[in-house]
């Protein structure tokens, strides 16, 4: 995963397509694709050198000594495999590779990320390993073959009577072979096929490791309600856009763990995220790119926050109290769902600044904003005055999805919205099947879920 070569890809002018940045956003997918299928064809590929050994152990040939992996006629499968390089090899490959495919399963990720951190680097390992495997030269090719065509007969083959008589009904020299056959171990080449990637890969964690050293000053450390709290931190030559991210790393809980977390304020650096502790010290990496950052390049756009997922928007809705008026956007819708009242408050005075400026400048269609609490036995009202424009918007359960885009569509005639969410697999679910869904209004609706890679 090169994150810095696609945010970079990303942001560049050459990419001007959004179908071509949309693929972008789907690294992580190809990512857990290219795994799957190199663990089905590892499957198939284990499974015939098995069928192989059993085979040069039965069908052991003294005609044919070096062509043969087995020492002898019926030797132990197993034998073959301990007491050879390809055969060692292979099975550390398996190994390796069953224990970075069961440690990369949801539930392993989410109770013992630590697990799914240290197995996943035996990547490393893995690559090495791989390299080595064909140094054992058990596929060889032949090296005589105009002396020994295939099919050729010679005359101290075994069954030398049929042989006998196979020579005088056939004059013709070409079958008969000059010389026994010459076989030779193929020349390893898997590094002309790993070197590239692995170089690749090894330079971009080089470039990440250099950027990310230069020192991080906390300026303020703000607690927020629902155990959430907001750094905000100066670096040195740090720029981010809206929607982006950051991989943190705290050397006090471990080396080699690296977390995102969403920028909440592109200008300020700050981020949210859940901890409870602030002295450690930490080591900031990225930006990094996102589909949030999409956002201002539809006319309209939804964004659908679940909880903590507030965040990728929160720097988008700060962009746009700075200014909206410079980008593409025209309309925004704003849906945002919390088990608890008190995590609007979050964000509730970022919400409210914008609402207030939008109504000056003459623009309160411009930003369409709907606040869903699903816990309604701790339902209580946002008192205080300030507050005002969030508690007309407040509604007690949850969304109906189905009912809000149709009203989006019927607002948008043959528009292209863009959608984006980030929350529960639920809400992206029912999301995704909605915007694949025909509209008698002709809306085009794009789903665009975040995904920290």
């Amino acid at each position: 995963m090169c994150r810095s070569l696609l945010t970079f890809v990303r942001g560049t002018h050459q990419v001007s397509s959004r179908k071509t940045r949309r693929l972008l956003d789907k690294s992580k997918t190809f990512h857990v694709a290219c795994g799957v299928a190199i663990c089905i064809f590892s499957v198939v590929h284990v499974s015939a050198h098995l069928v192989n050994v059993i085979n040069f152990s039965v069908s052991y040939s003294d005609d044919f000594p070096a062509l043969n992996f087995a020492r002898y006629k019926g030797e132990d499968p197993k034998l073959i495999i301990l007491t050879t390089i390809p055969g060692v090899t292979g099975v550390l490959l398996v190994l390796i590779l069953f224990l970075m495919f069961t440690s990369s399963s949801y539930c392993v990720r989410i109770s013992n990320y630590e697990i799914f951190w240290y197995t996943h680097n035996l990547f490393i390992v893995f690559y090495i390993i791989l390299m080595v495997h064909m140094v054992g030269g058990a596929l060889k090719y032949q090296t005589n073959l105009e002396a020994h065509p295939p099919g050729c007969l010679i005359a101290n083959q075994s069954n030398t009577e049929q042989q006998g008589e196979e020579l005088e009904q056939h004059e013709d020299e070409e079958r008969r072979c000059r010389e026994e056959a010459h076989f030779q171990p193929h020349c390893p080449q898997t590094w002309i096929w790993v070197s590239g990637p692995l170089c690749l890969y090894c330079a971009e964690r080089f470039y990440r490791y250099i950027r990310s050293s230069d020192p991080v000053t906390i300026v303020t450390v703000v607690r927020h309600p629902c155990d959430v709290i907001e750094l905000r931190m100066l670096k040195k030559n740090f720029k981010a856009r809206p929607g982006q991210y950051i991989v943190l790393n705290c050397p006090g809980v471990s080396s080699f763990e690296n977390h995102p977390f969403t920028l909440t304020a592109s200008g300020s650096h700050s981020c949210y995220f859940l901890s409870r502790g602030s002295t450690w010290r930490l080591y900031v990496d990225g930006p990094f790119g996102s589909p949030s950052e999409e956002v201002f390049n539809y006319d309209v756009s939804l964004c659908v926050a679940g909880g903590i997922g507030v965040t990728p928007f929160a720097c988008v809705l700060n962009a746009l109290l700075d200014g909206w008026t410079a980008f593409r956007l025209q309309r925004l819708y704003f849906v945002w769902v919390c088990r608890e009242l008190q995590s609007f408050y979050w964000f509730a005075e970022l919400l409210c600044a914008l609402h207030h400026k939008l109504w000056k400048e003459n623009r309160p269609d411009y930003f369409n904003l709907k606040l869903y609490v699903s816990q309604a036995d701790s339902l209580q009202s946002m008192s205080e005055e300030k507050y005002q424009p969030l508690t007309s918007r407040l509604l007690v359960g949850r969304p109906r999805w189905k009912l809000l885009l149709d009203e989006i569509g019927r607002t948008n005639k043959h528009k292209r919205v863009g959608v984006f969410c980030c929350g529960p697999k639920g809400i992206s679910r029912t999301l995704h099947r909605l915007c694949n869904s025909a509209r008698s209004s002709g809306t085009t609706f794009e789903f665009n879920k975040e995904s920290f890679s």
